[in-house]
């Protein structure tokens, strides 16, 4: 019976136990129903999310989704992240290692001559070494082990930020991709309402020099020119940055940007499923990569609680050593040893008190910051869905705007025409139009850009 039972004495000695706390998830305040929700859709339980799609299902524009594709490729922040990863994977693989022990080999072959000392004749040695070395760091508090656990949290919320940035990513190119359509829409109401302006203006000459209107209305008309032309300029000065913007998010120099379906074409359900609260903690990168940290400074409580201990080491090394070449591998030329080390901290001047202290506090930040980050996900959210359905009545109410205001135009045009009006009228309600066009592409635009904030608010986006 010795025979098996020495071995697992060794095997028990050698693992020994992981001092320090186990990680344990905390305890979140999850609400039932997100805040937002109106009371039909709050009375739902479909567990159904927008987050569960993907993003080319949710972003419907042949044009943009190329954009994100080539992003997802050349983007700079996204190919830094993926050698992050990198880096952590090689920081787990060295950390790890510490558990193991080391074997190195050694050959050496020295060749002596001392010089002659008055009788003594001058003297040539030889020596030939061959031989193996053997170190081990027995893990028997568990603080390599703990490290290890340290080192793999921090590889997994690596990966995690990553996709938290692949998904900031896909809603700033969405977002801006939305906004230089919102931009090429709003010089286009621009330019057709320069146009027209110029065309009454033409007119209100005509009619001026004919004696039938004053200067006044001149000047007027000249106003709403020049309004218009003004938008113009600036449009366009808009228009070219949105595309560098753009153009960098691709991982490209700045360049002109190509477009797919117009603002007012892109597609936005009328009402968003946002799913079950509790299945948020599963869907958002951040808050991952939050626990992930948490657990890493959670084991470096371990590494520190393992200094108070004895560090037990073994050592040993055999090989072969000769004067002769010839006569090395024989067995008289053998040798080996073998041995073990106890370092036990006496004194430290209150470090090893002070390290786990400061491990300690680190965990404590680290779990506040974890619980911050799903409360600020709840919140993102809740912002996201009173913002997508307050943008929609404010969209339909400047529609209704837009409308009555270009019916006012219009009968304002006719009455200045019959003479029943002076010109100070057309300039109000002129005025009153174009600003409410540019509006309402505004608020279309702020409709679509809640979405976007929606969809990356519930998590959603990373999945490929």
């Amino acid at each position: 019976m010795k025979g098996p039972v020495f071995p697992l004495l060794l095997v028990i000695f050698i693992s020994g136990c992981a001092v320090g706390p186990n990680y344990k998830k905390p305890a979140i305040n999850t609400p039932t129903v997100y805040r937002g929700l109106t009371p039909d859709e709050a009375g739902k339980t479909d567990a159904k999310s927008l987050a569960d799609e993907k993003w080319w299902d949710v972003f419907q524009d042949d044009q943009l989704k190329e954009l994100i594709k080539t992003a997802l490729q050349q983007n700079y922040d996204v190919r830094r992240a993926a050698s992050r990863v990198l880096q952590a994977q090689a920081l787990l693989g060295i950390t790890r290692a510490d558990q193991f022990p080391t074997v190195s080999g050694e050959a050496a072959a020295l060749n002596l001559r001392n010089s002659r000392q008055g009788i003594f004749p001058a003297i040539d040695t030889n020596t030939n070494r061959v031989g193996l070395a053997f170190d081990w760091e027995l893990d028997f508090w568990g603080k390599f082990r703990r490290a290890t656990e340290s080192a793999r949290a921090s590889l997994l919320a690596t990966e995690w930020a990553q996709r938290e940035i692949i998904t900031e990513l896909i809603a700033n190119l969405t977002g801006a991709y939305f906004q230089l359509r919102a931009l090429d829409l709003q010089l286009d109401i621009s330019r057709r309402t320069l146009a027209s302006r110029q065309d009454s203006l033409r007119l209100t000459n005509l009619l001026a020099q004919g004696g039938a209107t004053s200067m006044l209305d001149v000047r007027q008309a000249e106003q709403l020119v020049f309004t218009a032309a003004s938008e113009v300029p600036l449009l366009e000065q808009q228009i070219e940055q949105e595309e560098n913007f753009i153009s960098i998010l691709l991982g490209n120099n700045p360049a002109p940007v190509s477009r797919g379906k117009q603002l007012t074409e892109q597609y936005h359900p009328p009402t968003v499923p946002a799913g079950l609260p509790s299945s948020l903690l599963e869907r958002r990168p951040d808050i991952h990569q939050a626990e992930q940290q948490l657990i890493a400074f959670n084991a470096q409580i371990g590494v520190a609680r393992a200094a108070y201990f004895p560090q037990i080491s073994l050592t040993a090394s055999s090989g072969y050593q000769s004067s002769a070449l010839t006569n090395l591998f024989t067995s008289p030329a053998g040798f080996w040893s073998f041995g073990s080390t106890l370092a036990q901290p006496i004194f430290t001047g209150g470090r090893l008190r002070s390290n786990v202290r400061f491990a300690e506090a680190r965990q404590q930040e680290s779990l506040l910051f974890y619980q911050q980050t799903v409360q600020g996900a709840f919140r993102d959210v809740s912002d996201s869905l009173i913002a997508y359905r307050k943008t929609q009545e404010f969209r339909e109410q400047q529609k209704l705007l837009v409308d009555s205001v270009q019916d006012a135009t219009r009968l304002s045009h006719l009455r200045y025409t019959g003479g029943a009006t002076s010109y100070l009228e057309v300039l109000t309600n002129d005025t009153n139009y174009f600003a409410a066009q540019l509006g309402l592409v505004q608020a279309q635009l702020n409709e679509l850009l809640s979405l976007v904030q929606l969809y990356k608010g519930l998590g959603g986006g990373w999945q490929q």
